[in-house]
């Protein structure tokens, strides 16, 4: 029986999806392409810090 390999994080896939597209992003010309690729990457930025907040939040709220 196959073992199945350990999931990736959500950082870890927000990470990788980033990079992607910061790759695509070198090889596109100026447009509106261009500047949709760019504005996805700034949101999975958002995302990536929004995340680290609320970890932060998670370990130190009262529990009810």
């Amino acid at each position: 029986m196959r073992r199945r390999s350990e999931p990736h994080t959500f950082e870890q896939r927000l990470k990788a999806h980033k990079q992607r597209l910061e790759h695509e992003l070198s090889g596109l010309p100026d447009g509106h392409q261009r500047d949709a690729v760019s504005a996805r990457i700034d949101q999975l930025q958002t995302a990536s810090e929004m995340h680290g907040f609320l970890m932060l939040r998670g370990d130190s709220s009262p529990r009810r």
